[in-house]
């Protein structure tokens, strides 16, 4: 699977590479209930810093709090953007036309139809991600090895990502994947955590889902 060539696409204005998540049944949860998505698209990666500088360009959102003079940290254009809350997440999703996936289409793209405990397979393997670090790192540093099944980067480890599906309560909003701070099991596919949706934390990010995407020529 590590060598394996996925077809990209795109939507939305920001023009980012996206992975088709076909129609069907998965496994899900710690349990391995069965599930079902209709077809959707997700990011391969998460939403950079470089990236959310150009929404943050063309909208006058609010900078994550830990950049200065208006970008973010010198060397840290690949890494993930941190410290946006749900709300920032959400309203970069909408700007580019997109919206944040369910925990439902987030599990499938990260752990495909067989249930698995990783992304990559159910044997844990620290060289294949970012956990139990001291920072996030580049997104695509852990790729291929650490790909899902069909081609998503960094969906263990590096950092945590918020889910849509609805408003979220004022206390709990869902989050997915672990993050460079901790461990295998939160890394694990299944694994949720509840997080309270106003919080701005270095150890959470975001990618984005779309309904419809075009391929990349």
């Amino acid at each position: 699977m590590a060598s394996k060539k996925f077809k990209l696409y795109t939507a939305g204005k920001d023009e980012r590479p996206m992975v088709k998540i076909p129609a069907g049944e998965f496994l899900y949860g710690e349990d391995q209930e069965k599930g079902e998505t209709k077809e959707f698209f997700i990011d391969q990666h998460h939403v950079t810093n470089a990236e959310y500088k150009v929404f943050v360009d063309a909208t006058g959102h609010k900078d994550p709090q830990h950049w200065r003079g208006g970008t973010y940290p010198e060397g840290k254009e690949a890494h993930p953007v941190v410290e946006v809350n749900w709300s920032s997440a959400t309203a970069y999703a909408e700007w580019a036309g997109k919206r944040l996936p369910t925990n439902e289409e987030w599990e499938k793209a990260a752990r495909g139809t067989d249930g698995r405990t990783w992304p990559w397979g159910n044997d844990w393997d620290i060289d294949k991600c970012n956990v139990f670090s001291g920072d996030t790192s580049p997104i695509g540093k852990y790729s291929p090895a650490g790909n899902s099944p069909y081609g998503c980067w960094d969906m263990a480890g590096n950092a945590w990502e918020w889910i849509g599906g609805g408003s979220p309560s004022q206390l709990r909003a869902p989050l997915r994947g672990g993050d460079w701070l901790d461990g295998p099991d939160e890394a694990q596919a299944f694994h949720i955590r509840m997080h309270t949706p106003h919080r701005k934390n270095p150890f959470v990010g975001f990618r984005c889902a779309s309904d419809t995407a075009a391929p990349i020529k």
